[in-house]
């Protein structure tokens, strides 16, 4: 059994138990290996702006690398949640990026944690006229601000 197949494994069997009947589909990401939970009951597993789902997948990778200590980190979403959130969140960017182009006036985007403020910079990386940057410090949500180059 290989790592994915490990923690598609420890993810049915922590949803079974909490009872839930889910289907997972595993899936490659630009990011690693993924796992998509395709359920009835989405609303309860992705929870308020998506922290059941963070809290599911630290729980997965946690005992995937209990077992597998160089397991690659699995991301875990559910009826494709995540993908859409950083969608959105791209088109947000790019759009908050227009505007500190147009008038010169930094911008601050809403708190993120780690991973979306990642995929935030590499988005306006590309982007001629702005820069990014975030604050020092060690909090789990930052805001990034947008400033002209």
């Amino acid at each position: 059994m290989n790592e994915v197949d490990a923690a598609e494994k420890i993810l049915e069997s922590m949803l079974g138990k909490l009872g839930f009947e889910v289907q997972i589909d595993k899936e490659d990401t630009p990011d690693g290996p993924g796992l998509n939970i395709l359920s009835s009951e989405s609303k309860h597993l992705i929870g308020k702006n998506g922290d059941r789902l963070e809290d599911l997948q630290y729980l997965t990778n946690r005992i995937l690398n209990k077992h597998y200590p160089d397991a690659p980190r699995v991301r875990v979403d559910c009826d494709r949640y995540r993908a859409s959130q950083e969608e959105r969140l791209i088109e947000t960017v790019q759009h908050t990026a227009m505007k500190v182009v147009e008038d010169g006036k930094p911008r601050k985007l809403k708190p993120l944690n780690a991973y979306y403020r990642r995929l935030a910079h590499n988005a306006l990386a590309e982007v001629e006229g702005v820069k990014t940057s975030s604050p020092p410090g060690s909090g789990r949500y930052k805001r990034i601000e947008v400033t002209k180059a």
